[in-house]
């Protein structure tokens, strides 16, 4: 009897190891460190953040490759030509190929971004929804992301196994809960609950792009001169020029001195430096229809922010429930609508 009940503990023991070694596999330590920084990239790029874990997953090995620990190299991503920043080399189809090496991951994970939202071989790939992760891993072999001609199997596979897709489910908050991992895949199971569609963002350079001022913004202004003007999220704006100040532009347009600096937040005069956005109207109480959050970047403040999408600093202050001593940091996410 007493051969049995330590028979039974030590098997009961294995077990235990067994599930502790499992709940901490490096696959979902890889997916616990970087979900949050792949749901970021989703929202700024339009990439799917469960592809984007899912090639991470497998090009980086779990975060374990030499190009991931030597060169933070997470996507297999070479030099190309018109690389310009540090590199590694590494042999992959040839001896001693180069690759690119980042200080960060997440200068690899943006550079991923970047990399499929502005090629043109991977342009048709934005057309798809963002939850069609399987559209994306065909998607990508076809425009020749891979070689290998099991890649869309083993980015499926590995996003079903891990439940990546419910990152693409529902829309990013700050301190979300995590996917389970843990849960076990139901692929063939019927789904009941409602999935929640994302809508990708648009790419920095259509969202940002401004307008011409319209005529009706033009003539409001008495506009005669050969100055252009421009209109951000239907607030009409000049970029300043060489030697210009917030006096000389207010009282070119006819506003007071004191409105003008209101309208582009700034209590005090400073100085105006050449290419600065200033508004000559106040700026809205959200950003335009499809531009919904931001993550901060480098030192970026919040009204670096509202200048960028003509949103009122103090409507950003009251979307995000930021108390008045709030610092943004790199990485947090600003929210730009209701």
């Amino acid at each position: 009897m007493l051969f049995r009940i330590k028979s039974l503990s030590v098997i009961l023991f294995a077990l235990g190891i067994s599930a502790l070694a499992f709940a901490n596999t490096p696959q979902k330590a890889y997916i616990r460190t970087y979900s949050v920084l792949a749901v970021q990239e989703m929202y700024r790029s339009g990439v799917p953040a469960s592809i984007t874990l899912a090639q991470g997953m497998l090009e980086s090995g779990n975060g374990l490759s030499e190009l991931a620990l030597k060169g933070n190299n997470h996507f297999g991503i070479k030099c190309h030509n018109n690389w310009k920043g540090d590199r590694i080399y590494h042999d992959d189809d040839s001896k001693g190929e180069c690759f690119r090496k980042y200080d960060a991951p997440e200068l690899s994970y943006r550079d991923h971004s970047d990399f499929l939202r502005y090629r043109d071989r991977y342009k048709f790939l934005f057309d798809l929804e963002i939850t069609d992760y399987k559209g994306w891993a065909n998607g990508l072999k076809k425009a020749g992301y891979a070689t290998d001609p099991s890649y869309p199997k083993k980015l499926i596979k590995i996003i079903e196994e891990y439940n990546l897709q419910e990152y693409d489910a529902k829309p990013y908050t700050y301190g979300q809960k995590e996917a389970n991992v843990d849960k076990p895949s139901r692929k063939n199971e019927r789904k009941t609950e409602v999935q929640v569609p994302v809508t990708p963002p648009q790419s920095p350079a259509q969202m940002e792009q401004p307008q011409k001022a319209s005529a009706a913004q033009r003539e409001y202004f008495h506009f005669t001169v050969s100055r252009e003007m421009y209109s951000q999220n239907g607030v009409p704006f000049v970029y300043s020029v060489e030697g210009e100040s917030y006096k000389s532009i207010a009282k070119a347009y006819g506003l007071f001195f004191k409105e003008l600096l209101k309208f582009n937040d700034l209590k005090d005069d400073e100085l105006l430096r050449p290419g600065t956005v200033v508004y000559l109207q106040a700026k809205k109480k959200k950003a335009a229809k499809g531009i919904d959050m931001h993550f901060i970047d480098g030192d970026e403040t919040l009204r670096d922010i509202s200048q960028r999408y003509a949103v009122r600093l103090s409507a950003i202050y009251k979307i995000n429930g930021f108390p008045p001593s709030f610092v943004a940091r790199r990485g947090d996410c600003v929210r730009l609508r209701k």
